[in-house]
């Protein structure tokens, strides 16, 4: 009885654990505030019978209002099984009193009988000052304007984008994060993305939310709407002062017209209160000071320049010639990953090893690559004995201590037996083929005896040789005539267009002939008389100006062309013109205006050509 009561029990907290694992319990409010700024403080949770979340007192902040409980349902279907989801929101409105850094505990709710808790919020309140918050929704400070506005009325200190550096005096090779940041007084409703020409820097773009969310932010003592938007990791690939030249950018921002405005004159005149002005913003010019990589690197440094660590493994160190083993190394750690190159080893003569192959675990940082990248070798033992792999080497610059530093992997100890011969893989029999094929064309046989060469067998000089000489000459004259007259042709645009009408109209055709498919009826008729005028034009060089029928008949007269077929032109041009708007059977139509076009261009491009 007491084994089946202490299971009962487990297997209750066991379900109610699984219960709450699957509450989701979130808090959320602005990262950053003014002093006697309003803003929301929201808890959503993925449950519809609780109660009121408890809070606990934040000194520093007041709360005005709440909780306001707002719910949302949702409801899908997939494969015909319906699920649906509830979620809670409670809302307090709150107000900071004093500026500095603070956090709100996390709050806590009842679900089920089980206390859930909140993530904590930490907010930072600025001094007050001029909002972003007042002047975005008013226009800013373009509000005082009473005429039309223009880019020249939104000043400098209400819009702009500031350039910084995470440092400004690296290394080569050395990571620095370029931070293109947005200011705003004003009600900046859209903004481009121009992407820094920087010479002398391999550069990487952080990825960034497409959903720019601005934040109150203070700068020489005055509250902006601030978001950062483009940053690049940029890796300098040469010494010296280097400039980053300043970036343009081309803004739109909402400005209001006037003062104030009747909602009854705007209504019935259809006026608005606000007008879009472009705005050009060029950010600040920026200094890099980027001093070389010390004299007398190591032999073993391939270019890393960060902070790292070296390991490595070797699948087995026992095998038989001719089989294969796996030697992996893998370099962790942060810096410029992308371009460094790989640990220096020094493996036995007897060892055939092919070239690694690089797999990159690393992701961009604002410290440049963070991760590591692994280098494995394919090797192939082609003597037996025991052979020794020594530890691999790798040599960086570490930009904290401004010195070269070397790390080992592990060095390791073969065995190696003797094979069958039979014993060679897939890949060392591929190897050895390329080899015998190198050789079979490197390296020739020794022939013993007499070796001269008699006159009969020389090439040079001999009447093959003029011959030869004298036909690549007459081959070079005829290209060079046909070159000549091709440019001749194609200069002649009448002539150029003539040859290619019916390939135009082919294609034309095809494009017609898919539309036809489609079903579209209108969509098929105006792309079968743009084929049919198109070609005439191009065949019989008339202007568009000057297409119309009359004209279109008389050149192709001119042309020798009887007037059977300058008759059979203007009944498939009447015929596409009539069914566009004929009642029947549409498809039908369509299908017989398709035939007799094609019918009639390849008529006229037969008589032509005779």
């Amino acid at each position: 009885m007491r084994k089946f009561l202490l299971t009962f029990v487990l297997l209750v907290c066991t379900v109610m654990s699984a219960v709450a694992d699957n509450v989701t319990f979130v808090a959320s409010a602005p990262r950053s505030v003014a002093v006697n700024q309003q803003f929301r403080l929201s808890y959503k949770i993925n449950r519809a019978n609780v109660g009121e979340p408890s809070i606990a007192a934040t000194p520093g902040f007041e709360i005005l209002s709440g909780p306001h409980r707002s719910t949302q349902h949702s409801y899908s279907n997939v494969n015909g099984r319906t699920e649906s989801s509830e979620q809670v929101t409670f809302t307090y409105i709150l107000m900071a009193g004093k500026e500095g850094d603070f956090t709100i505990p996390a709050a806590t709710i009842s679900v089920d009988g089980n206390k859930i808790s909140s993530n904590a919020v930490s907010i930072k309140v600025l001094p007050a000052g001029q909002s972003a918050g007042a002047s975005s929704q008013g226009g800013g400070a373009s509000n005082r304007n009473t005429g039309t506005a223009s880019a020249t009325e939104i000043a400098g200190d209400e819009l702009f984008v500031r350039a910084t550096l995470s440092k400004t005096k690296v290394y080569e090779q050395e990571a620095v994060l370029l931070t293109y940041k947005v200011y705003s007084l004003v009600n900046l409703t859209n903004l481009d993305n121009p992407t820094p020409d920087l010479k002398g820097f391999h550069i990487q773009e952080v990825e960034l939310p497409r959903e720019k969310q601005f934040e109150l932010d203070v700068y020489n003592g005055r509250n902006y709407h601030s978001v950062v938007w483009r940053q690049f990791v940029i890796f300098p690939q040469q010494s010296g002062s280097i400039e980053i030249p300043p970036l343009t950018f081309e803004g739109v921002v909402a400005v209001q017209t006037r003062r104030s405005m009747d909602p009854f004159e705007m209504m019935f005149n259809g006026r608005s209160a606000y007008v879009d002005v472009k705005k050009t913003l060029k950010t600040n010019k920026l200094t890099l000071n980027v001093e070389s990589l010390p004299t007398g690197k190591p032999s073993s440094f391939t270019g890393a320049v960060g902070n790292f660590s070296v390991k490595s493994t070797l699948s087995t160190t026992s095998l038989k010639t001719n089989e294969e083993m796996t030697l992996k190394i893998t370099v962790k750690g942060s810096g410029n990953m992308k371009l460094m190159g790989a640990p220096k080893v020094e493996f036995p003569s007897e060892f055939e090893v092919y070239d690694p192959v690089v797999t990159n675990n690393f992701s961009l940082k604002s410290n440049g690559f963070s991760g590591e990248k692994v280098y494995e070798y394919l090797i192939t033992p082609r003597s037996s004995g025991e052979f020794t792999i020594p530890a691999a080497e790798f040599t960086y610059f570490d930009t904290a201590t401004g010195s070269y530093k070397t790390v080992n992997a592990e060095s390791y100890t073969v065995n190696v037996e003797k094979g069958s011969e039979g014993t060679v893989t897939a890949a060392a029999t591929y190897i050895g083929k390329e080899k015998n094929k190198i050789l079979a064309t490197d390296i020739r046989h020794i022939k013993f005896g007499n070796s001269e060469c008699s006159a009969e067998e020389t090439f040079f000089a001999s009447s093959l040789y003029y011959a030869t000489y004298f036909v690549a000459l007459l081959l070079f004259a005829l290209c060079v005539y046909i070159g000549r007259r091709r440019i001749a042709q194609n200069s002649n645009v009448s002539l150029v267009r003539t040859k290619k009408a019916n390939s135009v109209a082919v294609k034309r055709l095809k494009y017609a002939k898919k539309l036809l498919g489609e079903n579209n009826r209108n969509g098929f008729y105006d792309e079968i008389l743009k084929t049919l005028w198109g070609y005439i034009s191009d065949k019989l060089n008339i202007p568009v100006a000057q297409l119309c029928k009359d004209n279109v008949a008389e050149e192709m007269r001119k042309k020798g062309l009887d007037d059977t077929l300058v008759n059979e032109l203007n009944n498939v041009l009447n015929e596409c013109e009539f069914a566009r708007y004929a009642p029947g059977d549409a498809a039908v139509a369509m299908d017989n205006v398709y035939s007799l076009a094609m019918n009639v261009i390849s008529r006229i491009e037969n008589a032509i050509k005779k």
